[in-house]
């Protein structure tokens, strides 16, 4: 029998651990959503899909919306491969969607909405790091370069002329409500953008299902959340 692993020992291991995210055993899953927006017009066909680097970990895609719980993509979609497909989203797809584990484990949830008008806002899904540049855009279902007024928490931004806005360098005072109106078409839901610090870190919580709510993120391109499940050494 070997001998038992000294306090000390152990603390060394998991600082070494949490150190190098490379030495450290994980298994990760990806939601990726095309096309990554998490306001869709009625009528758009979108693609949702857990991809992992253990297929022994068993994820399965799940949906929170106001008619079902943690359902599964037999219930709402198509399943093709390890990707399930909305062909025709309504107003009734508005939820939370999230990978998870036979083990309980979630990835990082995405709230789509569909909210029937004639105008969304795109905007990233995930937070934006400090420092890096924040682009919304205005769109309907046949144009995304119509010019568009942008507004954050009910206070006018500024006009893009080509019907997208950039904001340089973000910072934690740059989250709240945005959301976008096109002249004589209509006007966006809000969409809330969140900014997270750079500074690398490790999450080692399991966390519960998640429920649904009417966040409105959103993103331009395909978008990626991941999931680390907890290890103990």
């Amino acid at each position: 029998m070997s001998p038992p692993v000294r306090m000390e020992e152990t603390s060394l291991l998991w600082l070494l651990c949490v150190s190098s995210l490379l030495s450290c055993p994980t298994t990760q899953v990806s939601l990726t959503v095309s096309p990554s927006s998490s306001q869709m017009f009625k009528g758009q066909s979108v693609s949702l899909s857990c991809e992992e680097d253990d297929s022994s970990a068993g994820w399965t895609l799940r949906r929170n919306t106001t008619r079902d719980t943690r359902t599964q993509c037999e219930d709402w979609g198509s399943p093709a491969g390890s990707s399930c497909i909305i062909t025709y989203m309504v107003s009734s797809d508005s939820g939370v969607y999230w990978c998870e584990s036979r083990e309980g484990a979630t990835s990082t949830s995405i709230s789509i909405t569909v909210p029937g008008g004639p105008v969304i806002l795109q905007s990233p899904v995930l937070p934006v790091t400090e420092g890096q540049d924040l682009t919304l855009h205005c769109r309907t279902k046949t144009s995304s370069n119509l010019t568009a007024s942008f507004s954050k928490d009910d206070s006018f931004i500024r006009t893009g002329p080509a019907g997208h806005m950039t904001i340089p360098h973000v910072s934690r005072s740059d989250e709240g409500l945005y959301r976008c109106s096109i002249s004589s078409v209509g006007e966006s839901p809000p969409s809330r953008v969140s900014v997270s610090g750079n500074d690398l870190s490790v999450s080692m919580v399991m966390t519960p299902a998640p429920q649904a709510e009417e966040g409105l993120d959103d993103g331009y391109d395909d978008v990626t959340t991941a999931v680390t499940t907890e290890h103990h050494f």
